[in-house]
């Protein structure tokens, strides 16, 4: 009996000891649960407090900025403009964020659609007519791409402007009465052993820095708050500053900026007056929306009441051409300059920064108001578009200018233009006096390249057609190839004048004897089309441009071939 007590009382104590076990685990398991939940409550509570700390301070960095950077202008009675209390705070980017994933600045930039030319049969088309082009600005916006380690999208690319940003070696006529030469060379492709270039060179008289006429100029400029930048608004305001330290006292420069209202923060102001230019530009600041309706409307009614005639009257417009606030159409803007350049007042467009960068409006804007578009993407090219190349960026010698080459159907049978797609003309177009066209400044060069097959070649792009007669084909100069006609006005002139020279076949030579200024030329052209898609030029490669650029580099002053051959090596790189 008492050996059966002690083994229920051993039994007893066991559950008991296993139950004490059970409860004291699961108050544990309790007890853990609950700190987590604590912990994880505290953390949250903490971060939400973090979070609302950063806001915080987020803010009061965005005030303390915005309070160094907002400036505002108020319209005076005389329509002047000044600094004053901030009533339109600048958009400022926040500090950079590690972990935020932002959008290719190239997705936000606006190309106008830009495909090559196609090859053309002479037998049914024989006539090319085009105008001629000065801009420069795709090529070194493309610069700006390649050396931030980025390939420009196709559209971005625009032969003729890679072609005429360099200089070549053309002579110049020795009188202003006519007021440019015609030079041509014809050599073998050097991407195509089986096809030839065709270089149309045009030089303009040139004129010495003091012998320009007296300048009307108006700086029409974007201070908008997506020209707060350090490649904007600092570059535009020392861009600008070089440009006026060419001036003197016979010129005149005004001031007009635009960011949500637009103002005159310079009346006209003797080019010598350099204190009160450097001034009026130093106390500009970014911020506000962009209304350059306004703006333009503005500049040009300032130009129009200082109009020196017989002089330079040109609106320089300066912006990244984020045109987001007023004139919603931009065919009326288009109009708008169309209507003003008739009064004598031309158009000169200057991009800046990127990310929003409106390359197609600022090309249009310019083609159409007498002008040239350049984009300034350092203090170098500020130095060559607004130093270097004053005398051509100012005075116009000759306008509507106009080009129509005519194949001759015997010696060529196919015929491709590189670049000028946004230029080409109806061929009716060329003896139309109404029709506008480009305009050549002071020694300005002009060179455009045709890519031919000739008629004896085996290597043709282009079936020849099985119905075509030739029965009646009239006789021509069987030793020509083609044939270049010129047109142009004076610049105060309404009726055309022509120019015409003949191509001989015996002009054709292999590319080893063609000039160093020809070879640099294609190779420029190849590169472009490289960087278009490389439709025309087979297995030519980057290096093969880098090959024919560096041996042909010339004298190269300023060192632009040189930074040719870097571009085309970062562009093979990427």
């Amino acid at each position: 009996m008492n050996n059966k007590m002690s083994n229920i009382q051993a039994i007893n104590l066991r559950l008991t000891v296993l139950s004490l076990a059970v409860i004291v685990g699961l108050t544990g398991c309790e007890q853990s649960s609950q700190s987590e939940v604590d912990e994880q409550q505290n953390q949250t509570n903490n971060a939400a407090k973090s979070k609302q700390n950063d806001e915080q301070q987020l803010e009061l960095q965005v005030q303390t900025r915005q309070r160094q950077h907002a400036v505002s202008y108020e319209a005076m009675p005389q329509g002047m403009m000044h600094a004053s209390v901030a009533m339109q705070r600048p958009i400022l980017p926040p500090d950079p964020v590690d972990d935020v994933v932002l959008v290719s600045e190239q997705d936000r930039e606006n190309y106008l659609k830009s495909q090559q030319n196609p090859v053309k049969q002479t037998v049914t088309e024989p006539v090319s007519t085009f105008s001629i082009d000065v801009d420069t600005g795709s090529y070194s916006n493309t610069r700006r791409m390649l050396n931030m380690g980025q390939l420009p999208p196709s559209d971005a690319v625009r032969e003729e402007a890679f072609i005429n940003y360099f200089d070549y070696d053309y002579s110049a006529p020795e009188t202003i009465s006519t007021p440019f030469k015609v030079h041509t060379e014809v050599a073998t492709a050097p991407w195509n052993e089986h096809r030839q270039l065709l270089k149309i060179g045009i030089k303009g008289f040139e004129i010495e820095k003091a012998d320009l006429k007296a300048a009307n100029l108006v700086f029409l400029l974007d201070v908008s708050g997506s020209m707060n930048a350090p490649n904007k608004l600092p570059l535009l305001k020392t861009s600008l500053t070089m440009l006026t330290k060419q001036l003197d006292e016979n010129d005149s420069v005004a001031i007009v900026v635009y960011a949500g209202a637009a103002g005159v923060v310079l009346p006209a102001t003797k080019g010598n007056d350099q204190q009160a230019i450097s001034a009026a530009l130093d106390k500009l600041a970014a911020g506000g929306s962009t209304n350059g309706e306004q703006g333009i409307e503005l500049a040009y009614q300032i130009a129009q009441q200082n109009f020196k005639k017989d002089g330079i009257n040109r609106v320089i417009l300066a912006t990244d051409g984020d045109f987001n606030v007023g004139m919603q159409s931009v065919d009326k803007l288009k109009e708008l300059v169309a209507a003003k350049r008739k009064t004598g007042v031309a158009l000169t467009t200057l991009g800046f920064g990127q990310g929003n960068y409106n390359d197609g409006l600022m090309e249009q804007l310019a083609n159409i108001g007498n002008g040239q578009h350049a984009y300034i993407d350092n203090i170098n090219e500020a130095r060559k578009v607004l130093v270097d190349e004053l005398s051509s960026t100012m005075q116009i010698i000759a306008k509507d200018v106009k080009i129509q080459v005519e194949f001759n159907p015997q010696q060529v049978a196919e015929y491709r233009l590189i670049g000028y797609q946004n230029r080409v003309l109806a061929n009716e177009d060329f003896n139309n006096d109404k029709v506008d066209a480009a305009e050549l400044g002071a020694g300005h060069t002009v060179t455009a390249l045709y890519e031919i097959t000739l008629a004896n070649s085996e290597h043709k792009q282009i079936d020849e057609l099985r119905y075509q007669s030739k029965t009646n084909e009239k006789p021509v100069a069987s030793n020509e190839l083609a044939f270049v006609k010129v047109r142009f006005k004076q610049p105060d002139g309404e009726q055309s004048e022509l120019l015409t020279q003949a191509i001989s076949s015996d002009k054709i030579q292999p590319l080893s004897q063609a000039s160093s200024d020809f070879k640099f030329a294609a190779a420029v052209a190849g590169f472009a089309q490289l960087l278009k898609g490389a439709k025309y030029t087979g297995d030519w490669q980057y290096e093969d441009c880098a090959r024919l650029a560096t041996a042909n580099k010339g004298s190269d002053t300023f060192g632009y071939r040189s930074e040719f051959v870097q571009l085309v090596n970062n562009a093979a790189a990427l």
